[in-house]
């Protein structure tokens, strides 16, 4: 006797966690290579036009700079958080944590648009008319200051579109395809849309015994899928952290 029948239960695929970290460490790395090379830059007109540097330093919003940076610190303490929860499997603080993580990255680009704001009504921006009337020095300076800090503001928008993905595969309901056959009364295989055999019921085995399968599957396998997904996005996450640090004090704390 032959029978097929349908059920949800938790989401399959190949799971490679030593390549994904390799892969997103690459990556990180050639962010690295960007933002070198930017401080870089940023060191050699420093120390051509020192003067300037420190007096445009002086213009800028000290208080909304550190404002900035206590929220990217506490953002990098929930994006820990939500990854420590996913570890013990719990999904709901994870998701809470995520969540709060976005919202601190969605704050943080407020307060630099309102930044940005009032040094565009002032003038301060490249090749504006007030500028050019400046010396050189201040022009490097607000060049630099836009370059990089829009360049940061950018990964904070990707960083956020990306836990925007994570959130809703670890808050989302899993499902998969289960396909449950036998071809007799007294075998039965349970086996996914791939292939793989999840279960196998003999004669001597209860029937129960297939509820239990897909309630372990359920509760104990789906915070793993997602955990390594969600690590290398804590570690993108970090990273943008950890060059708000070095902007910071560099465009802020010269003076």
């Amino acid at each position: 006797m032959n029978m097929t029948t349908v059920v949800e239960t938790l989401p399959h695929g190949h799971k490679d966690h030593i390549g994904a970290r390799i892969g997103m460490w690459l990556f990180l790395f050639t962010e690295v290579l960007l933002f070198g090379g930017l401080f870089l830059l940023y060191s050699v007109y420093r120390s051509n036009f020192p003067e300037d540097f420190h007096y445009c330093a002086g213009n800028l919003d000290t208080l909304m700079g550190t404002v900035n940076t206590v929220i990217l610190l506490t953002s990098s303490l929930t994006m820990v958080l939500a990854v420590a929860n996913l570890e013990r499997k719990n999904r709901k603080y994870a998701s809470i944590f995520l969540l709060a993580t976005m919202l601190f990255g969605l704050l943080f680009l407020v307060n630099k648009y309102i930044e940005w704001s009032a040094k565009i009504e002032h003038g301060l921006f490249p090749n504006s008319e007030i500028l050019q009337q400046h010396t050189m020095g201040e022009n490097v300076f607000y060049s630099l200051y836009y370059l990089m800090t829009g360049l940061h503001g950018l990964h904070i928008v990707i960083g956020i579109i990306i836990l925007a993905v994570m959130f809703y595969q670890v808050a989302r309901k899993p499902r998969r395809k289960i396909r449950l056959s036998s071809v007799n009364a007294k075998d039965i295989n349970l086996t996914d849309q791939s292939g793989e055999t999840l279960w196998t019921h003999r004669e001597s085995e209860p029937v129960q015994t297939i509820e239990m399968a897909l309630v372990y599957n359920r509760h104990e396998d789906v915070a793993d899928r997602q955990l390594i997904k969600v690590e290398n996005s804590g570690l993108y996450w970090h990273l943008v952290d950890v060059i708000w640090i070095f902007l910071f004090p560099l465009f802020y704390l010269i003076t």
